[in-house]
């Protein structure tokens, strides 16, 4: 491990940083620490990280700002990866975005909807970053990124770099083909928009994200929907019936705003999380038949019992 932080730190892919505690950068504030955590600057510091990190056969993890993951108290071996502030470029030209894989969903949305493109309103509110979001085809009020995708910049895990379209993305509900079929970063993504009456897209955006605001805890810390909808059931629903709201193990409770959102009430750990999410799908499944499936992904070690 020694050899490897050298060898990253020689190559000024970016920031370099040892034992550092995965909570800072996780919505739920929830982590132990990373054995080598690094925040790579531009294109070719995600390259040239996961060559150096193959060449010393080490484990390697990747984040984005930390929304929808859940990550274990003991830490993570090996290497984690924050596709971050090195990646926020941001271009726009006519109805077009090119924009990095570490952008905030939520800050682009708002600058493109005052620039009267129309497209992105949906994300008004949605945590996390663009490549995130691109990764699991985040969406939200009828919506969602596999719509206004053109095209996808991924870097694999033998550290070749690809354009992906819309079509190779194999997009469906939350998923697409990064998550299992071909393991990769996504470090830019291009976006075809529509111009429309700037007044009208603002206020729409600001609609979802005021919704947002009411109806979702985001006062306390939470990795956003813990489920995925059962379709045409959904989660929250199912959980609200259940009388499982406020339900609480340990310092993990059921958002008492939302039943699909689980919030750490100031000294959950990874362990009463993943005990409360079995719970619940317990209780579903006793009562309405349904296996509720997790959206929230588990990284390192961490897996449900």
């Amino acid at each position: 491990m020694e050899r490897l932080l050298k060898k990253l730190k020689e190559a000024n892919v970016g920031k370099v940083l040892e034992n550092e505690p995965l909570k800072n950068h996780t919505t739920m504030k929830i982590g132990g620490p990373a054995d080598i955590f690094i925040e790579p600057v531009g294109i070719d510091g995600v390259i040239n990280t996961i060559k150096i990190v193959n060449e010393e056969g080490a484990l390697m993890t990747t984040i984005g700002r930390g929304s929808n993951i859940l990550v274990p108290d003991e830490g993570i071996r090996g290497v984690v990866m924050k596709i971050g502030e090195g990646l926020d470029h941001l271009e726009v030209e006519g109805t077009k975005v090119r924009v990095g894989g570490g952008y905030s969903l939520v800050s682009l949305a708002t600058t493109i909807s005052k620039k009267g493109l129309s497209g992105l309103e949906f994300a008004g509110g949605i945590p996390g970053s663009v490549g995130g979001a691109v990764y699991m085809n985040a969406g939200a009020h009828g919506s969602d990124i596999s719509k206004i995708l053109e095209k996808a910049l991924v870097v694999f895990r033998d550290g070749s770099c690809e354009w992906l379209s819309n079509t190779d993305m194999k997009y469906s509900y939350r998923t697409s083909v990064l998550q299992k079929e071909r393991p990769g970063v996504v470090v830019e993504a291009v976006f075809q928009l529509r111009a429309g009456d700037r007044e009208t897209i603002v206020k729409e955006m600001q609609k979802n994200k005021d919704y947002r605001r009411e109806t979702q805890p985001w006062n306390y810390p939470c990795a956003g929907s813990i489920f995925r909808n059962p379709l045409p059931n959904y989660a929250g629903q199912l959980i609200e019936k259940a009388g499982l709201k406020g339900y609480k193990i340990g310092g993990a409770k059921v958002s008492e705003l939302h039943g699909n959102f689980i919030v750490n009430t100031g000294n959950a750990t990874a362990n009463d999380v993943i005990q409360l999410i079995k719970y619940i799908q317990d209780v579903i499944f006793e009562k309405f038949s349904i296996r509720l499936e997790t959206e929230v992904e588990f990284i390192g070690k961490l897996k449900q019992n």
